[in-house]
């Protein structure tokens, strides 16, 4: 997977135009469409509740501008990888997917499975930067357009829950153990987890990961140039155990934890009787769920402590559209996905994109521009860990480091034994 050094480099220039977007000028990716197009296609993505209603907006616009377009979502979750992979292999893929792991792509693409885009490349090179689009290319063929980005360096908490403990946002990792601690004492446990959805653990310890050992490290281990075994790991996971091992200061302790997915975690947190004080999870918390209280003043943010002085950090991640099927109907909604209108979409309901031509004053509120303009002002930027691995690894349900994370939380004391673990996975993933 010889692009993938490539996002490292250059998607930290690349998603600080997030931000910074220059609007007003959509170019070839103004309002486009035409009657002339038809067919019936399907897109399988992750995304499920909230974040359905929103693909499900940007859908309406594409199917504004292509009426004689019919296009079906199908939401696969956190199976994604699985039932995509099961659907290949019986010859009936969809017509495009939404993808969060590059390294699945890249997968694919040395597979053969997986459609080329260079049909897309001028409406890419329009709206997103050079870093965006090589993120997606493997050996320098557009494979996978980046559509939707997620700063997954947050940590979101209930107003009224820090007031009634007299807590602050803490800016460093040992203010927010203590004020984790605070918390309790005043009745509400600090964490909420989803430890059924181990992609959500993946997140807290690449978060941990960057400020305790660095870009570098960070960088090394998601190349498997250094072991998992490796002390750096080890150290992060100990800092890991900190939460873990609290299980009273978990919402329903470590087996209501494993039983808990993204949604439910969210849940017990923005809400007027909240079960945990605060949910660490990227910016898409808020479009998540459904709930009564209103940013700022029922929730807000900070962003991840720094761990011994660390700068500030900021772990991204994002899907990208993928095609397995080609056609003018397949072609269209890629090329729409790429453009303005379907990104302001996105923003407008508060999610992230990383199209350079959406104007940042599109975001319906204060919390969801301090989170997209945070990718840009981070020091340290990387991409997703567990996203850049191979798929077996990093991004199947059930197995890989979704997998061990889930134990990891079960058993938090065994920090030798499940570095070890992940060690094995990683090398027989490698082929190494």
């Amino acid at each position: 997977m010889r692009y993938r050094w490539l996002v490292f480099a250059l998607l930290v220039a690349a998603l600080a135009l997030v931000a910074a977007g220059c609007g007003g000028d959509d170019g070839d990716g103004g309002a486009e469409g035409s009657e002339d197009v038809s067919g019936s296609i399907s897109l399988m993505g992750i995304w499920v509740d909230q974040e359905q209603e929103a693909i499900e907006g940007v859908l309406d616009g594409f199917r504004e501008a292509y009426p004689n377009v019919e296009v079906t979502y199908i939401p696969a979750g956190d199976e994604l990888v699985t039932r995509l992979s099961t659907a290949i292999e019986g010859g009936n893929p969809p017509d495009l997917a939404t993808i969060a792991q590059p390294g699945t792509i890249a997968d694919f693409a040395e597979r053969d499975v997986i459609q080329p885009l260079d049909f897309a490349s001028d409406a890419a090179s329009e709206n997103l930067s050079e870093g965006v689009v090589e993120t997606g290319s493997v050996d320098g063929t557009l494979y996978g357009i980046l559509v939707k980005a997620i700063n997954k360096s947050t940590v979101w908490y209930n107003v009224q829950a820090f007031e009634d403990a007299g807590v602050e946002p803490p800016e460093t990792w040992e203010d927010f153990l203590a004020a984790a601690e605070t918390l309790n004492a005043s009745g509400i446990p600090a964490y909420s987890l989803a430890g059924a959805d181990g992609w959500t653990l993946t997140d807290l310890f690449e978060n941990i990961y960057i400020r305790s050992a660095g870009v570098e490290m960070y960088d090394q281990l998601a190349a498997h140039e250094i072991p998992w075994t490796d002390q750096s790991v080890k150290d992060a996971l100990t800092q890991m155990a900190a939460i873990y091992g609290d299980t009273d200061n978990i919402a329903g302790g470590e087996a209501g934890a494993l039983q808990t997915d993204n949604p439910g975690s969210i849940s017990k947190v923005l809400t007027d009787a909240p079960d945990a004080a605060m949910v660490i999870e990227g910016d898409f918390v808020p479009t998540a769920v459904e709930t009564t209280l209103e940013p700022e003043t029922g929730y807000n943010v900070f962003t991840f402590p720094s761990i011994d002085g660390s700068p500030p950090s900021v772990v991204a991640a994002g899907d990208f559209v993928a095609m397995f099927k080609d056609s003018p109907a397949a072609q269209a909604l890629v090329t729409y996905l790429t453009r303005p209108e379907a990104a302001e979409a996105w923003a407008s309901r508060g999610i992230g994109t990383p199209n350079t031509n959406v104007d940042e004053g599109i975001y319906p509120d204060e919390l969801s521009r301090t989170t997209s303009t945070a990718i840009g002002q981070a020091e340290a930027f990387r991409f997703d860990l567990s996203d850049l691995q191979p798929s077996a690894f990093g991004g199947t349900v059930g197995q890989g480091l979704f997998k061990l994370f889930q134990d990891f939380l079960s058993n938090p004391d065994d920090v030798d034994g499940i570095a070890q673990q992940m060690e094995d996975a990683a090398t027989e993933a490698y082929g190494s």
